[in-house]
């Protein structure tokens, strides 16, 4: 094990074993369902490898190539589907401090950390379900919104818990 390894499993069990419990509703819970459930769709819009992310926003029409259907829904800000360390994981794009459709998430390739802009917020999204690493979402013990991710038929379905 390499120090990076040893030292992200300790900061991962203090987060998730602490005594104050982590806000993670700040976002209204706007549906999400997005239907990558065959191989083809998976293959293509996608996560495989630990730290390989992608963004959807139905509004926004993020990623551009995609065709939303009308039963497609992607959450208050935008869906952030990322390779986790037990596989995918899908999170709302908004930042829970700002709690606007504004200020989302983007992923710190360097450390696989959704970071928010606005305020500087960072967030665990590999390890630790979007609990807080540091900013004003530290402060306040807000963590990321998260969505289910259910295996279907050689692809994954990601929809509102």
């Amino acid at each position: 094990m390499t120090f990076k390894t040893v030292l992200l499993f300790c900061l991962t069990f203090a987060m998730l074993t602490a005594c104050e419990k982590v806000n993670d509703d700040r976002i209204p819970p706007v549906p999400a369902y997005l239907a990558l459930n065959n191989a083809g769709l998976w293959n293509t819009y996608g996560v495989a490898g630990y730290g390989q992310f992608r963004y959807f926003n139905k509004n926004k029409r993020i990623p551009a190539n995609y065709s939303y259907k009308e039963t497609d829904y992607t959450g208050f800000g935008g869906i952030l589907l990322i390779e986790g360390i037990d596989g995918p994981l899908a999170y709302d794009r908004a930042c829970p401090v700002e709690a606007t459709t504004d200020a989302v998430l983007t992923i710190d390739s360097d450390n696989y950390e959704a970071v928010c802009s606005k305020c500087g917020s960072r967030f665990n999204v590999c390890e630790a379900a979007g609990a807080p690493i540091s900013g004003k979402a530290h402060e306040l013990k807000y963590g990321l919104r998260r969505f289910s991710v259910i295996a279907a038929s050689g692809g994954y379905i990601i929809t509102s818990r």
